[in-house]
C-alpha cells in the first residue's frame, strides 16, 4: 500500500553485498551479516537496509511461467524465508535487477517483465530495489522510459518499495529520477577501493577513485534532498583491498575522507565491507554518531563547496538545529592550514564554538577567522555553533 509520507526523508542507510561478495553472495552470508549488524551496534546507528546485489537468481533463464528463480544452491531456503528472517530482526530487505534483458553479470534482467517481477518481489516482501543499467541503450530517453516503467510497476505491486536508480549518472538522473519513481540515483560510475581512478582494461575505461567524487558531489549538490538523494555509490570503508571490487585499499585518513564526503553530501550510506569481520578502526568510521547525524540531518540539504584553492577546500552544510557543519578537505600531497571566515560559511562575526566531529570534542572559539591544520587526503569535519 502506497504511503503519503516520504519513504526516504533522510538518506537510506544499510549494507549491500556487491563490494565484498560479488557473485559469491549466499544465504549464509546474508544471515550472518544481519546478525553482525546487530551485534556490532551498526543497526542501532541506523543501518537498516540489507540489499542483495547481482547474481542472486538462476543464471540460465526464468522458469516456465517467466518468473525469476532464486539460485537454489546459494539460497536454498528461498527469498521469502530470507526476507522473513531479515524482517524478524527489524531490517528492511532489498534485491537487484537491471533495465535490460541481462544484468551486469549476465543474469536475467527485468526488461519486458517489469510488472511480473515487481509482483513477485512484493510476494517475497521485498522493500528495496536497486535497478542497474547494463546492456541498455545509452540515450537518455530510453533510460527515462525504462526506469519509469519499473517505477510504475513497483507502485502497482501492492507493496511499498524504495527505488534506487543505478544508471551511473551519464543520462543525468538527477533531472528526472524522482519523476520516474526513484528515491535515490547514482550520479557516478562505480567507486573502487582506491583514492585515484583505476584503469580497467576489460571495461576500456576507468573505475573511479574517492578523490574524483568530491567534484561530482560539488556539481550536483543542489539536486539532492528529502526523498531524492544523489547516490555516490556504496561505501568502500573497511574493504582494505580484500573485497570483490578492484583497488588495493585506502589509508585510514582516505577512508575517513570517503566517509566524510558521503556524510556531508547526503549520499546514501550503504556499507560494502564484511561486517562479520569488521575491525575497530572501521567500526569507528562507520559508527561515529556525530558524523552520521550530519548525513541524517532532517533539513536534508547536501553540503556544498564555498572555497577552493590548490586542492584545499572548504564546504558548508546548514543543519536543522540552526548550526553549521563545515568540511575541510585536503586533496593535496602535503599538510596545510585551511582557513575560512565567518562570512564564507554564512555566519555573522560573533563568538562561535567549534567542535571536531571525528574527535568528538570542542576545539576552539572564533569570531571572524578560523584556521586548522589538515593532513594530506584528510578531512576535518566541524560543527559550528553561534553564541
Amino acid at each position: 500500500m502506497a504511503s503519503s509520507m516520504p519513504l526516504a526523508p533522510t538518506p537510506p542507510m544499510g549494507w549491500n553485498s556487491w563490494n565484498m561478495f560479488g557473485s559469491a553472495i549466499n544465504e549464509d552470508a546474508v544471515r550472518g551479516t544481519a546478525d553482525a549488524l546487530i551485534a556490532s551496534g551498526l543497526k542501532d546507528c541506523g543501518y537498516n537496509y540489507i540489499v542483495i546485489d547481482d547474481c542472486w537468481s538462476v543464471k540460465e533463464s526464468r522458469d516456465s511461467d517467466g518468473n525469476l528463480v532464486a539460485d537454489p544452491e546459494k539460497f536454498p531456503g528461498g527469498m521469502k524465508a530470507l526476507a522473513d528472517y531479515v524482517h524478524s530482526l527489524g531490517f528492511k530487505f532489498g534485491i537487484y535487477s537491471d533495465a535490460a534483458e541481462k544484468t551486469c553479470a549476465g543474469y536475467p534482467g527485468s526488461l519486458g517483465f517489469e510488472e511480473q517481477d515487481a509482483k513477485l518481489w512484493a510476494s517475497w516482501d521485498i522493500d528495496f530495489l536497486k535497478y542497474d543499467y547494463c546492456a541498455a541503450p545509452e540515450d537518455q530517453a530510453t533510460a527515462i522510459e525504462r526506469y519509469t516503467t519499473m517505477g510504475n510497476a513497483l507502485k502497482n505491486s501492492g507493496r511499498e518499495f524504495l527505488f534506487s536508480l543505478c544508471e551511473w549518472g551519464g543520462r543525468s538522473p538527477h533531472l528526472w529520477g524522482r519523476e520516474a519513481g526513484g528515491h535515490m540515483w547514482r550520479v557516478s560510475g562505480d567507486i573502487f577501493d582506491t583514492w585515484v581512478n583505476v584503469w580497467m582494461p576489460t571495461w576500456n575505461g576507468y573505475g573511479l577513485g574517492v578523490d574524483v567524487s568530491l567534484d561530482i558531489a560539488a556539481d550536483l549538490h543542489s539536486y539532492g534532498g528529502p526523498d531524492r538523494w544523489n547516490d555516490l555509490d556504496m561505501l568502500v570503508v573497511g574493504l582494505k583491498g580484500k573485497g570483490h571490487i578492484p583497488g588495493g585499499g585506502l589509508t585510514f585518513l582516505e577512508y575517513q575522507t570517503h566517509m566524510s564526503l558521503w556524510a556531508f553530501a547526503c549520499s546514501p550510506l550503504m556499507i560494502g565491507c564484511d561486517v562479520r569481520a569488521m575491525d575497530t578502526e572501521t567500526a569507528g568510521l562507520l559508527m561515529n554518531r556525530e558524523v552520521l547525524a550530519i548525513n541524517q540531518d532532517a533539513l536534508g540539504i547536501p553540503g556544498y563547496r564555498v572555497k577552493q584553492n590548490r586542492g584545499l577546500e572548504v564546504w558548508r552544510k546548514p543543519l536543522s538545529d540552526g548550526t553549521t557543519a563545515v568540511a575541510l578537505f585536503n586533496r593535496g600531497s602535503a599538510g596545510a592550514d585551511i582557513k575560512f571566515t565567518a562570512s564564507e560559511i554564512g555566519m555573522l562575526d560573533s563568538s562561535k564554538l567549534v567542535r571536531n566531529l571525528w574527535k568528538q570534542e570542542d576545539i576552539a572559539d572564533f569570531t571572524t577567522d578560523f584556521s586548522c591544520r589538515v593532513q594530506p587526503h584528510e578531512t576535518v569535519l566541524l560543527k559550528i555553533t553561534g553564541a
